[in-house]
C-alpha cells in the first residue's frame, strides 16, 4: 500500500462553507486548475458517482464510498489491478478546522497507478487545500 497524506489547520472559517465548496463537485474545475470538468451523478452521497477529466488526461469514474456531512467523504478510483482512495477530513479542534486529505493506492499494480496518477495527485494536496479555503472564504 501506498499513502499521502497533506493536513492544513485554519482558524475564522464556518464549517459548513468549507463542506458546501467540497460537496459541490459540478464546481470543482473552478478553483482546481488542473481539472477540465467535474460532474456528479445524483447527490453527493453514499454510493454516488462523479466523473472528471484532468487536464490533457482522460475521464475517470469515481464512487463515493462514503459520505459524512460536514465531516469526511471517501472516494475510490478503480484501476485495472488497482484501486485509487481519497479520504477528505474535517477536524475540529476548539476554534481551529484542520483539513486532512489522504491519498492511497492499493492492488497489484499499486506502483504503476502511483507513477501515473497518485503522485501527481498527492503533490497538488497543498494547493488544493489552500484553493478550498479561499473559495470557502469567498463565499
Amino acid at each position: 500500500m501506498w499513502t499521502r497524506t497533506h493536513s492544513t489547520t485554519v482558524k475564522g472559517l464556518d464549517i459548513d462553507k468549507l463542506w458546501t465548496v467540497w460537496s459541490d463537485v459540478d464546481r470543482w474545475h473552478e478553483w482546481q486548475p488542473d481539472l477540465e470538468f467535474a460532474k456528479l451523478n445524483g447527490p453527493f452521497a453514499t454510493g454516488s458517482t462523479f466523473t472528471l477529466r484532468p487536464k490533457g488526461g482522460p475521464t475517470v469514474r469515481i464512487e463515493l464510498l462514503t459520505v459524512e456531512p460536514g465531516r469526511r467523504f471517501t472516494d475510490l478510483t478503480r484501476f485495472p489491478l488497482g484501486r485509487m482512495y481519497g479520504d477528505h477530513v474535517f477536524v475540529v479542534h476548539d476554534d481551529e478546522i484542520e483539513i486532512q486529505t489522504t491519498v492511497r493506492v492499493e492492488g497489484p499494480l499499486r506502483l504503476l497507478w502511483v507513477k501515473l496518477v497518485a503522485d501527481g495527485v498527492a503533490r497538488k494536496l497543498a494547493a488544493q487545500t489552500e484553493e478550498l479555503i479561499s473559495r470557502a472564504r469567498a463565499a
